[in-house]
């Protein structure tokens, strides 16, 4: 008979007769490694040895620069992250990069470093403690290659699938992945080949338990936050990169925060402030978050009705490393891994630009007047936001977590025909995961998501209306701006596009030079069943423009009917 590990007491009770065995130097070595120094030179030489030896605990060499894992004391938090701190005992463990000062204060702390001395009074030698310079400091930091220091991928607070399917699960450096797993709460371990019953209790809790009473508008979007929830633990194991996940609801107390924090609760939570078509204050919130060890990167309660659409935060989602330079400065910049999971909260938000292709949408609609108000006893767990602030409730969610994915794995872990631009091993995975548990719905959502992107929905409005005026008849911007214009008949105003025209800023008909740009960057993508194609009139020097949909053969001259040539002379 197994013990009953979804019991917090239980769970309370191993954690507290279980002491932490990571080896982040909690003080000073009883006997320290000696490091002789002498000249500028001979200094330089023998520090650079020592380190790269080992003389100096917890240290490690990330991208070429030597970086050192210490616990931080009185690190301020907002009392939403405090909440979210699993063991108030616990420390945040922290990679920092070794400055000059830094490194003096490990090597007087952790290294007996000392000069040969003659005593005058004896005419003996002595060994005297002495402190190298700065400038000796600095020469043995500015080396980018440290051969046999141990290098670090990144700091876990939680156990994650390695690359060959076994879980990281002891606390410490692990060698196979570079990764630091700094647990804040003892975890029971989990079993490699989980029993049929440990899976199924899993199941029936993450499915039934756990998320029951959010009101999702579909098993799409159900199965899509439990995709979300996993990739944290399946990243190292995947070595790829994970979408955006955006939780949007119709009204205010639905449980969106909530559900966005579930995985902050188990993972580590890091809050950011949305700053809406701020780019440079988006792309120094991304480089301060990524300084923390935090897992989920949340930006919660978007104004209602905001649009999605950075470059900055598109970036950020299809690129492994996150490279933040400061132009103009000597400085070398800010570089890190993007291994976080990046959300968003918000009511009827909306997406723009390449957003929609790189977002996995979760929605919520309680259709309630007032869902603040709904009976917590039938919930799952009632009154959940209070039950997962309790570090035992939480290490209970990512048991079962854990337990479904190396049940998944022992099955050979099976994927998924999803695809989804860059994220497809993501997608591939996820799918596979769920699927393999019965779970139904992954991102089956997609043509809501094309709904939530405001420029597509106003580019296939467009083209629809643009075929349906003018068929395939090839047009110069020109031409169509003056199509645009209101037709005046008496008193009578009639637009024939029926304010589908694209608009400018002003929300007026833009020029044709403009409208000539915006058609080219829009040549070849579908909107819906519409897309744009172009050619270069020679007679004319410029670009003519036309339409067709996915029911149609490729443009060709010879394809026109006479009307549609005859049009095309004309304009």
């Amino acid at each position: 008979m197994t013990s009953n590990l979804t019991d917090p007491d239980e769970i309370t009770a191993l954690m507290t007769g279980t002491t932490s065995t990571t080896d982040v130097s909690a003080g000073e070595p009883d006997e320290k490694p000696a490091i002789q120094i002498g000249g500028e030179a001979e200094t330089i030489r023998a520090l650079t040895t020592a380190m790269g030896q080992g003389a100096l605990p917890d240290v490690y060499v990330s991208g070429g620069q030597l970086v050192h894992l210490s616990r931080v004391s009185g690190k301020a938090a907002s009392a939403a992250e405090h909440a979210h701190q699993v063991d108030a005992g616990a420390l945040p463990v922290q990679a920092d990069p070794i400055t000059s000062p830094s490194l003096a204060w490990l090597l007087a702390h952790h290294a007996f470093v000392f000069r040969r001395k003659k005593n005058k009074d004896t005419e003996q030698w002595e060994e005297v403690e002495a402190s190298p310079t700065k400038a000796a400091l600095s020469a043995v930091l500015s080396s980018r290659y440290w051969p046999d220091v141990r290098p670090l991928v990144g700091v876990v607070t939680s156990p994650v699938l390695r690359p060959d399917g076994t879980l990281l699960q002891t606390a410490g450096y692990d060698t196979g992945t570079g990764l630091y797993y700094a647990p804040t709460v003892a975890m029971p371990a989990i079993p490699a080949q989980p029993s049929q019953e440990q899976v199924s209790e899993a199941l029936e809790f993450v499915t039934s338990t756990l998320l029951r009473n959010f009101p999702f508008v579909a098993d799409a979007d159900k199965a899509n936050h439990i995709g979300l929830m996993i990739a944290p633990i399946l990243r190292p194991y995947l070595g790829c990169l994970t979408p955006f996940g955006l939780i949007s609801a119709t009204t205010q107390s639905s449980g969106k925060t909530l559900l966005a924090e579930i995985p902050g609760y188990i993972y580590g939570l890091k809050h950011l402030v949305w700053r809406n078509n701020d780019e440079n204050e988006l792309q120094k919130s991304i480089t301060s978050a990524l300084h923390s060890t935090a897992a989920v990167m949340l930006w919660d309660n978007l104004a209602e009705g905001t649009e999605v659409s950075s470059a900055v935060l598109a970036k950020l989602l299809t690129g492994p490393k996150w490279d933040d330079r400061n132009l103009g400065s000597n400085s070398a910049g800010f570089e890190a891994v993007n291994d976080r999971l990046w959300l968003a909260t918000g009511n009827n938000i909306r997406l723009g630009g390449d957003m929609a292709t790189r977002t996995a949408l979760v929605r919520l609609d309680p259709n309630d007047p007032h869902p603040d108000q709904r009976d917590q006893t039938g919930f799952g767990i009632p009154h959940l936001d209070q039950w997962l602030k309790k570090p035992a409730n939480r290490v209970t969610v990512l048991r079962h977590l854990l337990i479904l994915v190396m049940d998944w794995i022992n099955a050979g872990a099976p994927r998924s025909g999803h695809t989804m631009r860059q994220f497809s091993t993501w997608a591939g995975a996820a799918g596979g995961f769920l699927a393999h548990h019965g779970v139904d719905g992954f991102l089956d959502n997609v043509a809501e998501m094309r709904e939530a992107d405001d420029e597509n929905t106003e580019w296939t409005a467009f083209l629809a209306r643009w075929h349906e005026l003018h068929g395939k008849a090839e047009m110069r911007a020109r031409v169509l701006c003056h199509s645009a214009e209101p037709e005046i008949n008496g008193t009578k105003v009639t637009d024939r596009w029926d304010g589908t025209f694209l608009t400018d800023e002003r929300d007026r008909i833009p020029s044709s030079k403009s409208l000539g740009k915006l058609l080219t960057g829009h040549i070849g993508r579908w909107h819906g069943p519409h897309v744009l194609r172009s050619r270069h009139d020679k007679s004319a020097n410029s670009l003519v423009f036309w339409v067709e949909t996915n029911t149609e053969p490729d443009h060709a001259e010879h394809d026109q009917t006479p009307a549609d040539k005859q049009q095309t002379a004309l304009i």
